[in-house]
């Protein structure tokens, strides 16, 4: 069965969809089934990440009315083992209903090693959605201070739901900037209350990467790409030192 992984932040701009694509790709590259799942209702932009933005993919709303398994989510392009739905256009977060997602869940998952989730930015539907079946949880921040608070109570929800695999990335993140601001990594998850699963350093390939039409990991090998191939082995068991 697979272990189904929720991407979470608790407000927008963070790059979270960026760091699901990341994680994904590089679980997909170390020859991993992976599903990924663009929980974000109604806006969607994780195709784009995934370098599958000309790509003709289903909704995961679709593969629900259908009671679909995997065999209807469209094919990486580059990397084989990965697989995608996209999230539906016409409808909002809280007209998914959720015992079909769950049964959705259940179809797919062993088909696959991981599923990720990438939920919408905030606390609101979308959150539930894809934290309520998750069985860990990856929350991203960036190293602002609204970024932080909202990571916390992102976290204190999370703890309300009775989520207890819960870790942080912090991304977009320099050694200038965390100067600038006069506090460090320990600071950042003293203040979310949360442990660290990795750094993500800020890196304009990752925008040039998705300008181009190509995953990251694709694109280049170091930066972001590189942090998140670092996060996915931390996933996977294995101890592996942090750095930016």
């Amino acid at each position: 069965m697979g272990e189904i992984i929720a991407v979470l932040s608790g407000k927008g701009g963070t790059g979270k969809t960026s760091v699901c694509a990341g994680i994904s790709t590089a679980m997909a590259q170390a020859e991993y089934r992976v599903l990924c799942v663009d929980c974000d209702v109604g806006l969607r932009n994780l195709d784009i990440s995934l370098g599958m933005s000309f790509d003709s993919v289903l909704s995961f709303q679709e593969a629900i009315r259908e009671q679909s398994d995997a065999s209807c989510a469209a094919v990486h392009p580059v990397y084989p083992t990965l697989k995608f739905l996209t999230a539906p256009v016409n409808y909002t977060a809280d007209q998914i209903d959720p015992v079909a997602f769950r049964a959705f869940l259940d179809r797919v998952e062993r088909d696959f090693d991981y599923i990720f989730l990438d939920a919408p930015a905030g606390i609101e539907a979308g959150f539930h959605l894809a934290a309520r079946y998750a069985d860990r949880v990856i929350l991203v921040t960036g190293a602002d201070p609204a970024s932080i608070r909202d990571a916390g109570r992102a976290g204190e929800v999370l703890e309300l739901m009775k989520k207890t695999d819960v870790r942080m990335v912090v991304n977009r993140i320099s050694p200038k900037l965390i100067s600038a601001l006069d506090m460090t990594v320990d600071d950042i998850m003293d203040d979310a209350g949360l442990p660290l699963l990795g750094i993500v350093p800020e890196d304009p390939n990752v925008v040039l990467a998705a300008v181009a039409g190509e995953p990251l990991l694709q694109y280049t090998r170091r930066g972001a790409a590189a942090a998140c191939r670092r996060i996915a082995d931390r996933l996977r068991g294995k101890r592996v030192r942090l750095k930016i």
